[in-house]
């Protein structure tokens, strides 16, 4: 396995207001964390590996950009037909001994996909997946799923539809800063794009999102290029760390240094809680992780 390094990070202008409040006040009990699941969705392409970014208004402890995905609820629970590996291996793939929230996890990743995109990884069997899943009859069902007007399991109940486990990969697990106002306790999963299927933005609420070339993004990092065209105002001129929260950065560093998704599925990964830490460096406040140095045999950047 890959040793991990001190990296550090761009504090988000964001969390500076709390991050200052936190260092003033001294240490105290952090906010309690929701759990919440997220999905980066892959595709390949003649560029590379691309995924699907999307802005989220407001402050979101995913970040300004971040992959698919969103806190967990209590409808995840609800019995779904359920087609790939157990819960109870999806619990050991993820090193957690709570099955049933590990369940959860994997329920929620596949909801918040399906809200925030339209992709929906679900099927009759495990042989297919539904098609054809951008027409106005599955953005209504989305607009109802995302406003909990109905429960994503009722919505595949009454289509004879289960969930296709197998079709998600688990990657990493993490946690918000102790200092945020707002913390998830993230568990982020990776998916191909199912065939005959595109994403969108969901109706009345979407403002951008797009695919993106990771290696196009990474090698901009240092650019306001995404950051304008999004065109915000909490993301105009600013650069990728300050639209980023840090394991979505290093993810996309992952991605960048894969060659194409097969290879970044099959990368091995021993399960881990990462936490940015806050720190002080020269005057300045950042974020500190322990990350790998390398991925896949690849060099990632030093900070």
């Amino acid at each position: 396995m890959p040793k991990l390094v001190r990296r550090l990070f761009v504090l988000p202008p964001d969390l500076e207001g709390a991050a200052r409040s936190w260092r003033e006040h001294g240490d105290r009990t952090p906010r309690a964390a929701r759990f919440a699941s997220s999905v980066i969705l892959l595709r390949d392409s003649p560029t590379g590996l691309e995924t699907w970014l999307g802005y989220r208004p407001g402050t979101s402890p995913l970040g300004v950009l971040a992959f698919p995905g969103g806190s967990l609820q209590a409808s995840d629970d609800d019995a779904v037909g359920w087609l790939g590996p157990s819960p109870q291996h999806w619990a050991e793939q993820m090193g957690t001994a709570d099955v049933g929230l590990a369940r959860r996890h994997v329920v929620g990743a596949i909801r918040e996909l399906f809200e925030e995109t339209g992709i929906l990884l679900a099927g009759p069997d495990l042989t297919s997946t539904v098609e054809a899943t951008s027409t106005g009859e599955w953005m209504r069902a989305r607009v109802a799923v995302a406003e909990q007007e109905k429960s994503f399991t009722e919505l595949l109940a009454k289509r004879g539809l289960s969930v296709r486990t197998d079709l998600l990969k688990p990657l990493v697990n993490w946690l918000s800063p102790a200092f945020a106002h707002r913390r998830f306790n993230t568990r982020y999963f990776a998916a191909t794009l199912p065939m005959n299927q595109k994403p969108s933005l969901l109706a009345g609420k979407g403002v951008w999102g797009r695919w993106v070339c990771v290696r196009g993004v990474i090698n901009e990092r240092e650019t306001t290029v995404l950051g304008d065209e999004v065109g915000q105002a909490n993301t105009a001129g600013r650069h990728l760390g300050e639209l980023l929260v840090p394991g979505s950065e290093i993810m996309l560093e992952k991605m960048a240094g894969a060659n194409g998704c097969i290879a970044y599925l099959s990368y091995k990964r021993k399960a881990h809680v990462y936490q940015p830490e806050l720190v002080e460096e020269d005057g300045r406040l950042m974020l500190e992780v322990e990350a790998a140095t390398t991925v896949a045999g690849d060099p990632q950047r030093e900070r």
